[in-house]
């Protein structure tokens, strides 16, 4: 396929993407390897319908570049502060750690000590694609195992730049080339704190100046925009794209444009992600692997024994739930895209030849064709044995109980409160909870608690839902609660669903969703608070309960007036300072009813008032 032909290649990719990937899922075999087995397909060793893929890799590299950008978005710089120690502690760890035996392994069976060297650096990184696809496809990003991941995979990162200026000096007179290193380190610290001070200073005015065009298309530009600027800075002295695109996320993951944020740039994301999936897949040199199939198969087995030797572990030292240990040891025992680009710096440098640098490339490449399906292998056969295992000391069976009347999704501080009223009413219930540790510290207390995704349909069917009566929605991340609903009203119709909500944005989202029970988890906790503030102020016990409930009443008639016009601000602020003065209005009428009572029943004096329940004028 020649690259002039652009709507051929676009029909090419496209249609290999839509055919792949729903034959994939429904295999039960991820759109990871979807995307992967359609590179294999379509590339030089299958139909040979594009015969450079190199091209493409470096074009859809940017699908990585948007992904860490959406990463950094939901990373607050405090919670990026407070995992400094895993990003630089555990993350040296594994790359360093994973480097130093590689390197060892390969002196022993005679490698020469700067040909190792460069080989274990560049195999001792992870894909960072493949690594955060899998957990987002898995919803384990906010589990211990998904941080940890991240943790590792940014370090990785932060490393690119000294290993690849590390690596030409590597070759013969390479010792000279010092004083261009330094210069580099120094442009690529100006560099990022250009970007840091910039995303501080300038981009939340811009954003705002741009918001005010009130023209979305303008808006999906200027964060692309954002994110192509970011990436190519970062390019310019040598730093990782991602890297840039991940720090300029985190400088925004507390403006006001972050969701607009994320909502443009995902569809993109996913796209870029595809591309570059099926671009790993083409590159993959099977004449290199049918020339050496032993030494291939030995080099990949080597490297992803040795790497998850360590990994190994790491977890079992890290504060890690033995459950989610597979996933963190699969995901970072895997080659990367990074890998590529090391194995390249060192051949254009002389400190490698061709061969040997297509031998590594092929490992890598394969490395991560084969981790999406010894993931599946783990996630049907290895976490079912634990489950198994784990049974008698720590997880029930969901089957013993799957004829409960209520479901619990979500066991944190809203669920367990409701599953407590219940249980003790002499209602059973399955609880779903999707924190491995929430599970282990829940269940010491006597509490049958599951650990399982309840975005699964399989899960949900498990637990019972096609029998259960009552599905309790309790989960914290506002995201998932709502995939879950849409889950449960798709193939559970009959199922009542009782939702709690974090804010109105989040009530309405669910209520769109035709659900009729849906209680804002701050409502009724401020209302008491108010009561009491009520009866300390002079109010009768029983005057505050009524006029707490009747603020109640009118708030969520208020609440479901605005609704329809969500989305609309100037409407939802007319109707708010509408529903706040019919609000006063009422409360003054009672006031004053409340004043000719006690005049026509002789009560007088602020004694007399505050028995009747209505503060002194």
């Amino acid at each position: 396929m020649e690259h002039g032909s652009w709507l051929t290649g676009s029909l090419v990719y496209l249609a290999a993407a839509v055919l792949s990937v729903p034959l994939a899922k429904a295999l039960g075999l991820g759109s990871i390897i979807g995307y992967l087995a359609a590179g294999i397909v379509i590339g030089p060793w299958g139909l040979k319908f594009v015969s450079d893929p190199q091209d493409m890799l470096h074009f859809a590299e940017f699908g990585v570049v948007l992904m860490l950008f959406l990463v950094g978005l939901e990373l607050e710089p405090r919670r990026l502060w407070a995992l400094r120690r895993p990003i630089f502690g555990w993350g040296s760890v594994q790359l360093f750690g994973s480097a130093a035996l590689l390197t060892g392994a390969a002196v022993l069976f005679g490698v020469d000590w700067r040909i190792a060297m460069v080989a274990a650096l560049g195999l001792a990184m992870s894909s960072t694609a493949i690594g955060l696809g899998a957990l987002a496809e898995r919803n384990l990003m906010a589990t211990t195992s998904g941080q940890s991941v991240l943790s590792v995979m940014l370090l990785q990162d932060v490393a690119a730049i000294p290993i690849l200026a590390f690596v030409p000096l590597l070759a013969a007179g390479g010792v000279h080339a010092s004083g261009s290193g330094w210069l580099g380190a120094a442009k690529a610290a100006g560099v990022i704190v250009l970007i840091v001070l910039g995303g501080r200073l300038l981009l939340r005015p811009a954003l705002r100046w741009i918001a005010r065009s009130k023209t979305p298309e303008i808006f999906t530009a200027a964060s692309l925009l954002l994110v192509v600027a970011t990436a190519a800075l970062m390019q310019s002295v040598g730093l990782s794209m991602a890297l840039g695109a991940f720090l300029a996320g985190v400088l925004l993951a507390e403006s006001e444009y972050r969701r607009e944020l994320e909502t443009d740039i995902e569809p993109f994301k996913g796209l870029l992600l595809g591309l570059f999936f099926i671009a790993v897949g083409m590159s993959i040199d099977f004449a290199v692997v049918l020339a050496q199939p032993l030494l291939v198969a030995g080099l990949v087995a080597g490297f992803l024994l040795i790497k998850a030797a360590v990994l190994w572990a790491m977890g079992r030292t890290m504060p890690l739930p033995s459950g989610e240990r597979p996933p963190f040891i699969i995901l970072l025992a895997q080659g990367g895209e990074f890998g590529f680009v090391v194995f390249q710096t060192a051949a254009g440098a002389g400190v490698i030849d061709a061969p040997t640098s297509s031998l590594l490339v092929a490992a890598v490449a394969l490395s991560m064709l084969l981790t999406p399906l010894v993931l599946l292998l783990s996630d049907r056969f290895w976490a079912r044995r634990h489950a198994a295992q784990a049974t008698p000391a720590h997880y029930d069976t969901i089957a013993g109980s799957e004829h409960a009347p209520v479901i619990i999704a979500g066991f944190g501080r809203y669920g367990q409160i409701v599953g407590r009223l219940l249980f003790a009413n002499g209602f059973s219930a399955t609880v779903l909870e999707h924190d491995a540790e929430q599970v282990e510290v829940v269940r010491r207390f006597g509490w049958p608690v599951y650990y399982g995704d309840a975005t699964r349909l399989d899960l949900l069917r498990s637990a019972g839902a096609e029998s259960a009566r009552v599905f309790v929605l309790a989960i914290d991340d506002i995201e998932q609660s709502v995939e879950v609903a849409r889950l449960v009203r798709e193939h559970f119709p009959r199922l009542q669903i009782v939702a709690r909500a974090r804010n109105v944005s989040h009530y309405y989202r669910l209520r769109d969703l035709g659900i009729e029970a849906v209680e804002r988890e701050t409502l009724d906790a401020a209302l008491m608070t108010g009561r009491s503030v009520l009866e300390r102020l002079g109010f009768e016990r029983h005057q505050s309960r009524t006029t707490a409930m009747r603020f109640r009443r009118h708030n969520i008639e208020a609440v479901e007036q605005m609704r329809p016009h969500f989305g609309d601000e100037a409407k939802l602020i007319a109707l708010a300072k509408q529903g706040r003065q019919q609000l006063e209005e009422l409360f003054a009428r009672e006031r004053e009813e409340a004043h000719e009572r006690r005049a026509r029943s002789g009560w007088s004096g602020q004694d007399g008032d505050r028995r009747d329940g209505t503060p002194p004028a």
